[in-house]
């Protein structure tokens, strides 16, 4: 019997390119396996006792005999490509309308609102990362205090400002009121808050960044299993993803080492129930992302000490975000699906699940909650024989 389910969503972990990448410009991408290449192989035991190598070709990682864990691949039927698409089909809703794109930055009409929301001139507003940006116009924003802006090409509008230049709750109280004015025609789902701190020559991205996003349209594992009275902990972006619509609580969004610590707090804690945290370890720079994920696989073996006979382990991703596509955008990928508890099956191929609803489903069977209206559970095939 489960009793405790703990999902640990990596952004951007990408094994492959679904079948329909071509249409979305990611045609032949693979996160993991592109990153292994440019830095020489990738050292990740835990994650390769669990399953990985089993699932993609990726240099350094070995294929096991007999793994720690079940794995498989998780697809993706939504049409969009980004986080908002990926939890929530991992919730079981699936996102059927991809909305306008932005390749070229926002439309004047677009900025307009943005500018009246602000009240001041933005900068920037092209398809970029967000490092790019603050490499660029880093200088102009302080003397300015102008707002830094970019997209990701598709659904989300990235905003960023300096704490000297406009205090942390306002800039998050106008990004709110922002994203209830970008309605349609420009299909925005999601504005992507960035205080930036530091001095001028090293300024940096602030941890505690915030997403406004507008609500899943239908019902999500969350609604499930709040009205079956179980523990519904969001940890990082997933209460900002969701709204915090059925959560119990949420952990706000902070550096992943940190929240990974409020995990491992949490196994003392909350004895029953969900906990579902959202990590971001990947960066632009391969070396830096290399050691975040060496670091995560480190941190990873001490996890998986204390799960318990109940407990229901499950690491995975919600998108690609391949290095060489050089835009640091969301790519249409495969992600990971390993899962392990002391008394699951171990070594089980859970193949290649054609919607990551798969997982939703499988918690809410789990944890003995009600039905969700997509997902195939693979549940069962997890039972230990």
């Amino acid at each position: 019997m489960i009793n405790r389910v703990v999902v640990l969503v990596i952004d951007g972990l990408g094994v492959g390119a679904l079948p329909d990448a071509s249409e979305y410009g990611d045609a032949g991408t693979n996160t993991l396996s592109h990153l292994a290449d440019a830095v020489g192989g990738l050292d990740l035991p835990t994650l390769e006792a669990l399953g990985l190598g089993h699932i993609a070709e990726i240099k350094g990682v070995r294929v096991m005999g007999q793994p720690d864990g079940c794995f498989g691949r998780l697809g993706f039927l939504s049409k969009a490509v980004d986080s908002i698409a990926g939890y929530w089909e991992m919730a079981g809703h699936v996102t059927d309308i991809a909305g306008p794109l932005h390749p070229q930055g926002f439309p004047p009409d677009l900025v307009a609102v943005l500018e009246l929301a602000f009240g001041r001139k933005i900068l920037g507003n092209r398809q970029s990362s967000g490092m790019a940006m603050l490499r660029e116009y880093e200088a102009e924003h302080l003397s300015s205090g102008s707002l830094v802006v970019w997209t990701d090409g598709r659904r989300t509008c990235h905003v960023a400002v300096h704490e000297s230049a406009m205090r942390r709750d306002e800039f998050f109280q106008r990004c709110r009121d922002a994203r209830k004015l970008l309605k349609d025609p420009w299909g925005i789902a999601r504005v992507s808050a960035h205080p930036l701190v530091g001095d001028e020559g090293a300024v940096e991205f602030s941890p505690q960044s915030r997403e406004f996003v507008i609500e899943p349209p239908g019902p999500t594992m969350f609604d499930v299993l709040n009205r079956a009275s179980q523990i519904l902990i969001g940890v990082g972006k997933v209460g900002d993803l969701f709204s915090g619509r059925g959560l119990t609580r949420s952990v706000p969004v902070g550096h992943w080492t940190s929240l990974l610590t409020e995990v491992t707090g949490m196994f003392r804690k909350v004895p029953r129930g969900l906990i579902f945290a959202g990590l971001d370890l990947l960066e632009s720079d391969p070396a830096k992302s290399a050691a975040a994920l060496h670091d995560f696989d480190r941190r990873l073996s001490e996890v998986l000490e204390l799960l318990g006979p109940g407990d229901l382990l499950v690491v995975t991703g919600d998108h690609g975000r391949d290095l060489m596509k050089g835009d640091w955008a969301p790519t249409r990928e495969y992600v990971p699906l390993l899962a392990t508890g002391p008394k699951l099956a171990y070594g089980v191929n859970l193949g290649i699940r054609a919607s990551a609803a798969d997982l939703g489903h499988t918690i809410v069977e789990a944890l003995q909650g009600g039905q969700l209206p997509i997902g195939e559970s693979f549940f069962d095939a997890m039972r230990a024989g």
